[in-house]
């Protein structure tokens, strides 16, 4: 328990320090006041939990305060931090047991999209299951490139195409050519532009809609991999992906270079998706399932116990 908390707390340095040490200061022992919720409030905000989940987080806050009768800060505490873990979801490791497991990945440029489908690679290697990366961002070569690199230092094999190939061909060959090699797991990597460009997010819609005629009920899991530095941005990203391919979980990349991961709080309340993964560093093995209990106690820098 110690060192999963004391790598969780190493990682989230910045976001303890610049976004939530002025919360964790203010549930000293001094009274509550009316203005305390309004304090509250502003704090949460600029911790980049955004503005509807705030809202909501606050409002329950009084309610259980006045309820409880409690009247100083210090008892605020085990109340919010309640709360924020109510808001969160622990996820499970995904179910792997599909031979194969279609996992679709999407995300904008920059995101940390293709590392991190490295390290799940990585992951799922190390868990025994045979792993197979498609590589259907097809608009730019260097996407291709890059997720051969990382393929080859991974070790694993790879189905790619000429730059500007139809994504959807690719996707559909990447997945018969998993179902015909008996791999475990299919890693599909899909375009990553702007989630404010139209015609690519038709496109992988038509990425999702393909996965599903190549092998019925895939693609399995469809994540995106969100950029944590990027805040409240990050939020509408997974919003309009979410509504082109049925987002079921999110990653957050680079947390540990961020300063904005109230963010992961919006993702869960507004958007309904657990957040999967986190990226605490840059190793291969930095990859790690979000743990709800340590992410709440590092950005508090308080041990589990407390």
């Amino acid at each position: 328990m110690d060192n999963i908390f004391n790598k969780w707390r190493e990682s989230l340095t910045k976001t303890r320090d610049v976004a939530f040490g002025k919360l964790a200061n203010f549930f000293g022992t001094t009274e509550i006041e009316d203005s305390s919720f309004d304090e509250l409030e502003e704090l949460l905000i600029q911790a980049d939990v955004g503005p509807a989940t705030t809202i909501q987080l606050v409002d329950t806050c009084t309610e259980i305060v006045d309820r409880d009768g409690l009247t100083r800060k210090d008892q605020m505490y085990n109340v919010v931090k309640a709360e924020m873990s109510r808001l969160l979801e622990q996820p499970t490791e995904p179910d792997l047991s599909r031979k194969p497991t279609v996992i679709m990945v999407a995300g904008v440029n920059g995101s940390g999209k293709t590392t991190s489908i490295a390290k799940l690679a990585h992951r799922y290697k190390k868990m025994g299951k045979s792993v197979l990366l498609v590589a259907a961002d097809t608009y730019r070569a260097a996407a291709i490139d890059q997720l051969e690199i990382w393929a080859n230092r991974v070790d694993v094999p790879i189905i790619t195409s000429n730059p500007d190939s139809d994504p959807g061909a690719v996707t559909f060959d990447g997945i018969k050519a998993g179902i015909a090699r008996e791999v475990d797991v299919i890693l599909v990597d899909t375009a990553g532009r702007l989630h404010t460009r139209y015609n690519l997010m038709e496109e992988i819609k038509k990425v999702y809609r393909v996965a599903g005629k190549a092998l019925e009920g895939a693609p399995h899991y469809s994540w995106i991999v969100l950029d944590s530095t990027t805040g409240q941005n990050a939020l509408r990203q997974a919003e309009a992906f979410g509504k082109a391919v049925h987002l079921n979980g999110a990653i957050l990349a680079k947390l540990d270079t961020s300063a904005k991961g109230g963010m992961a709080f919006a993702i869960r309340d507004q958007l309904h998706i657990p957040v999967i993964y986190a990226g605490l560093g840059e190793k291969m093995d930095d990859l790690t399932l979000f743990d709800r209990d340590a992410f709440i106690n590092a950005i508090f820098d308080r041990q589990p116990s407390e």
